[in-house]
């Protein structure tokens, strides 16, 4: 026979994963226009491997996702952001400065 459980005492369960409300940045700062001339601005949306981070990670609305992306591709066109790792580590963080 196999052995029974005990049924008595109730599991604890933990309270499931519930992620907290994000709010956009630049709406709760009143924001028109994301500008590619500030790298400082936007180098917080880029990860370490030089990637635009998600929305569900930085928490922007998607009106501003958009413009955000849009002015961080025009900045690395103009080189004022890296677009990889290596460009990261070659020019020590060229507009990468914090």
């Amino acid at each position: 026979m196999a052995p029974q459980r005990k049924t008595t005492k109730k599991r604890e369960r933990r309270p499931r994963y519930v992620p907290r409300q994000r709010v956009c940045s630049f709406c709760a700062g009143k924001v028109e226009v994301i500008d590619y001339k500030e790298p400082e601005k936007l180098r917080r949306f880029i990860s370490g491997w030089g990637k635009i981070e998600p929305r569900r990670r930085t928490g922007t609305c998607a009106r501003h996702q958009r413009a955000l992306a849009t002015a961080v591709k025009r900045a690395r066109h103009l080189a004022l952001l890296p677009y990889t790792p290596a460009h990261i580590r070659k020019t020590g963080g060229v507009g990468m400065q914090g």
